[in-house]
């Protein structure tokens, strides 16, 4: 029972229940802003907001292609909205909050054919030109 408790309490475990359990709860609400709010603006512009009943048959086989756009712009809107309200909030907060020094380069141009090398390189890898020490 001791191994089991401890295998339970593990951080990394409680981490990942934790980001599951928000994953699935900010997956719900994305679902409802594009359901509730997204798709009838959609429907408001172009006139059709469901395009389920789209299909054609070829040989008795009956092609929904219309199920298909709708996922496609379920995709589309979702990405968008994660994008957007997700995404770019976030890398501008730590943007904002960045608080280390910029890292010192790692590499340098090449004079001669303009490829990245390392710093202390004393030679071209590419096009084997002297390139001399690097200088600060």
């Amino acid at each position: 029972m001791k191994d089991f408790k401890e295998f339970l309490l593990r951080g990394n475990l409680v981490d990942v229940a934790v980001g599951i359990v928000i994953g699935v709860a900010f997956a719900a609400l994305v679902t409802a802003l594009v359901s509730d709010l997204i798709t009838p603006l959609i429907a408001a512009i172009g006139g059709n907001p469901d395009f389920s009943g789209l299909s054609f048959t070829i040989h008795k086989s009956h092609f929904l292609y219309g199920a298909f756009i709708n996922a496609l712009i379920s995709f589309l809107v979702i990405a968008a909205v994660i994008v957007f309200l997700v995404v770019k909030p976030v890398n501008a907060l730590l943007a904002r909050r960045k608080t280390e020094p910029p890292l010192d380069e790692q590499t340098r141009q090449c004079p001669q054919c303009l490829s990245e090398l390392p710093v202390p390189a004393r030679r071209c890898a590419f096009c084997t030109s002297e390139i001399g020490a690097a200088t600060a």
